[in-house]
C-alpha cells in the first residue's frame, strides 16, 4: 500500500526517460553507482589481510576473522606467535606447496605503515609496491584514497537522505497547513539559518569527540533548511490545483492527498537539488577534515591527504597533491554532471500539463 502511494505519475516517468537520453548524466550515474558498489568491498581490494588462506587442507577467511601467527605456524622476529599473521610473507612461504594465500589487489590497508621497504623516510614516490606512493606516515596513498571515497560518498548519501527527508517533511507541512504553523516555523528557520555553521562545529568539537555520527548530526542540523523553501512553495502552488480539489470533494484524507497527489508532483526540486547537495556534503566533509575538525585520525580522509600535500616539507611530493585533488575532482565532476542532467530532464517547462 505504501509503495502504491508513491507510484510515479506519467510526467515523472517521461522525465526519467528523458534523463536516460542525456548520455553524460546517465553514464556518470552508472559510473558513480559502480564506484560506490566497489567501495563497499574495499576490504577485498586493499587490505593486509588475505582473502582466502588454504593451510593443511583447511580454508580460512581472514577478512572476516582474526587469526594469530600460531594458527599458521608463524613467529615474529622476537619469537612470539600471538600477534596477527603476516599474510604477505606467508604467500612467499607457501609458494611451491599445496597451501596458498589469495591476497587483495593492493596488499596494504589504509592504516599500515610501511617503513621497512624504503631506505629514505616517507613520503615515498609511486612504484610497483605502492601505486600512488606513500604519505607522511608511510601509509599507502591508493588504499587511503579508496577507503576515503567510501567514507565520503557514504557520508554524503546518508547526510543528503536525512536532511532532504527532514526538509521535505517540514517544508511540505508548511505549504499544506499554512496559517500560523507556516509563519512560526518560517521564523524559526530564518533565525536558525543565521547561526554560523563553522563556529558551531568548532565549539562542539571542543566539548565532544568528533566522529562520523557526530558530524552527521551537526551538519544535518544546519543543512535541512535549504529544501524547505522549495517544498513549501511547491505545496502552496500544487494544493490549489483542480486535481487536489477533486480529491477533497471525494473525501480523500489529508495523508492520501499529500502522499498520493501532492508529493509526486512536487518531486522536481527534491530530485534536482539532491546531487548538488551531495557535492556540498563531500566538499564540507573534505574541508572540515583539512581544518582538523572532521573525522578523527587515522580515518582515511581526502581532506587529511590534502593537508599533508600542502605542508611545506611535502610541496615537492607531487603525488600527494595529484592523488587527492584528482579523486575529488573526478567525483565532483561526475556528481555535477548527474545533477545538471537531472535538472535538464526535470525542467518543469518541458512538461507543464497534468493528465
Amino acid at each position: 500500500m505504501f509503495i502504491h502511494l508513491f507510484k510515479l505519475n506519467p510526467i515523472t516517468q517521461k522525465r526519467l526517460r528523458r534523463f536516460k537520453k542525456i548520455k553524460r548524466g546517465y553514464y556518470s550515474l552508472i559510473i558513480l553507482t559502480l564506484l560506490t558498489v566497489i567501495s563497499l568491498f574495499c576490504n577485498f581490494i586493499a587490505n593486509k589481510r588475505a582473502i582466502i588462506v588454504k593451510y593443511d587442507g583447511r580454508y580460512y577467511f581472514p577478512t572476516f576473522k582474526f587469526y594469530d601467527m600460531a594458527t599458521f605456524s608463524q613467529t615474529d622476529e622476537w619469537g612470539f606467535d600471538d600477534t596477527e599473521a603476516d599474510y604477505r610473507s606467508m604467500k612467499k612461504q607457501f609458494k611451491g606447496t599445496n597451501n596458498f594465500v589469495l591476497m587483495p589487489l593492493v596488499p596494504f590497508d589504509p592504516y599500515e605503515n610501511d617503513f621497512d621497504y624504503y631506505r629514505e623516510p616517507p613520503p615515498n614516490p609511486p612504484d610497483r609496491r605502492h601505486w600512488f606512493g606513500t604519505d607522511s606516515q608511510g601509509r599507502d596513498v591508493f588504499a587511503r584514497l579508496l577507503y576515503g571515497f567510501r567514507v565520503s560518498i557514504m557520508f554524503a548519501l546518508i547526510f543528503v537522505f536525512i536532511s532532504q527527508i527532514a526538509g521535505t517533511i517540514i517544508g511540505s507541512l508548511q505549504g499544506y497547513l499554512a496559517g500560523k504553523f507556516d509563519i512560526y516555523t518560517q521564523r524559526v528557520i530564518e533565525i536558525w539559518s543565521t547561526l554560523p555553521f563553522l563556529y558551531i562545529v568548532i565549539i562542539m568539537a571542543t566539548f565532544f569527540k568528533s566522529g562520523f555520527l557526530m558530524l552527521l548530526f551537526i551538519m544535518t542540523l544546519f543543512w535541512w533548511m535549504g529544501i524547505t523553501y522549495y517544498m513549501r512553495t511547491e505545496m502552496y502552488r500544487e494544493k490549489t490545483r483542480q486535481y487536489v480539489l477533486a480529491a477533497r470533494s471525494y473525501g480523500a484524507s489529508h495523508f492520501r492527498i499529500v502522499f498520493k497527489h501532492l508529493l509526486p508532483n512536487c518531486l522536481t526540486p527534491l530530485i534536482t537539488f539532491a546531487p548538488f547537495a551531495v557535492v556540498g556534503a563531500i566538499g564540507a566533509l573534505t574541508g572540515l577534515d583539512y581544518l582538523g575538525y572532521g573525522l578523527p585520525a587515522p580515518t582515511p580522509s581526502w581532506g587529511e591527504l590534502i593537508d599533508q600535500a600542502l605542508q611545506i616539507q611535502n610541496r615537492d611530493k607531487i603525488w600527494l597533491t595529484i592523488a587527492p585533488f584528482g579523486a575529488i575532482s573526478i567525483t565532483l565532476i561526475l556528481v555535477t554532471l548527474v545533477g545538471e542532467s537531472i535538472r535538464e530532464a526535470f525542467d518543469p517547462k518541458q512538461y507543464a500539463r497534468y493528465k
